[in-house]
């Protein structure tokens, strides 16, 4: 399928986010897993870049038909509806994020979760801004969730549900598993430099623009003040930001988001946003939602079980009425609501 916008760009202005500059190029758009997927590619040979560019959207797409829960011929809604009654045969590259996935389940202790469907649906969030379920409908919904009601087997490739009602939903590292397979068909394509966005929340730095050491990420300040948190370089790695407040709701004065802690069934409180670093974009995106639900108490573990991992996390300071930066190791690092590239 073609793209769905592109521009050649003279060293001018690229506005993903706030608009900066960047070097000449070619910029590929598509609308794809419910937001805007972007490939920005450095270089003149135009027909090289198109063709490499749509080879990367491609990949996106492919991985939006697999796991979308919205279309019932994906083969995710097709786990979901028959894993229950027995095993079902999956697609390699997709077991191996399912395995993944169950991985940071186990080394967060369930604050990222891919079995949290039921939940997601019970709050309202899976199309909408959410409401309270009733208590009843709640308990349902929280004894069908959680990772330890999927069994995967490795030598079959199959999984299973352990109960009825069990639903994946892997919104939580979908798109940085579908960036790491963007990245990697560009590769494929020969393309050594490339950012590639899906919305304001994923962002992928392949190896740097011309004359840099990497692609300048600015991370927008989200007390609304105009300015930037901060600067992260990406070269090879990817930068995932978290906030609970994507789609929320009020309940008197709490404003609950669809970032559900999986280990209560209630929506996130406390950390206001989180953000990760790593080299896989399927990790930082899973591991910033992790953050999300741990806060600042399980911020320094997390970054313990995953090395190459650059983690921070904010909260809010209910004595002060401001954030406070928390800083749970040395990286050069920030968080935000959403990504401007810079150049």
């Amino acid at each position: 399928m073609s793209v769905e916008e592109l521009a050649a760009v003279p060293g001018s202005r690229h506005t993903p986010g706030d608009g900066v500059a960047l070097p000449a190029g070619l910029r590929a758009a598509r609308r794809l897993m419910g937001t805007r997927v972007e490939v920005f590619l450095p270089g003149e040979d135009e027909f090289r870049l198109l063709a490499a560019a749509e080879e990367a959207l491609d990949e996106v797409e492919r991985v939006e038909a697999q796991l979308s829960v919205y279309r019932v011929e994906s083969e995710l809604s097709g786990i979901n509806a028959y894993a229950a009654a027995g095993p079902v045969q999956v697609e390699p590259r997709l077991f191996r994020l399912l395995e993944q996935s169950l991985e940071v389940a186990a080394v967060t202790a369930g604050a990222f979760d891919p079995a949290l469907g039921a939940l997601i649906a019970a709050w309202g969030f899976a199309q909408g801004s959410g409401s309270r379920p009733d208590a009843g409908v709640l308990a349902a919904a929280r004894a069908c969730a959680g990772a330890a009601l999927v069994e995967l087997n490795v030598e079959e490739q199959t999984i299973r549900f352990r109960r009825e009602g069990v639903i994946l939903n892997l919104g939580a590292i979908g798109k940085g598993y579908a960036l790491d397979q963007a990245a990697a068909a560009l590769r494929d394509c020969g393309i050594a430099s490339a950012l590639i966005h899906a919305g304001t929340s994923s962002v992928y730095g392949l190896g740097a623009p011309p004359g840099a050491a990497g692609w300048c990420i600015a991370i927008r300040d989200p007390r609304g003040a105009g300015g930037s948190l901060e600067e992260v370089l990406l070269r090879d790695s990817a930068l995932s930001v978290s906030a609970p407040h994507g789609r929320a709701f009020r309940e008197g004065e709490r404003l609950l988001g669809h970032v559900l802690d999986p280990r209560t069934g209630e929506p996130v409180e406390g950390a206001f946003a989180a953000r990760a670093v790593h080299p896989s974009a399927a990790l930082s995106d899973a591991l910033s939602t992790a953050l999300l639900v741990l806060g600042v108490p399980g911020a320094a573990a997390v970054n313990a079980a995953y090395p190459p991992a650059e983690l921070r996390v904010w909260e809010s300071c209910a004595t002060r009425g401001e954030m406070t930066l928390t800083l749970p190791s040395e990286a050069p690092c920030g968080v935000g609501l959403g990504c401007a590239v810079t150049g």
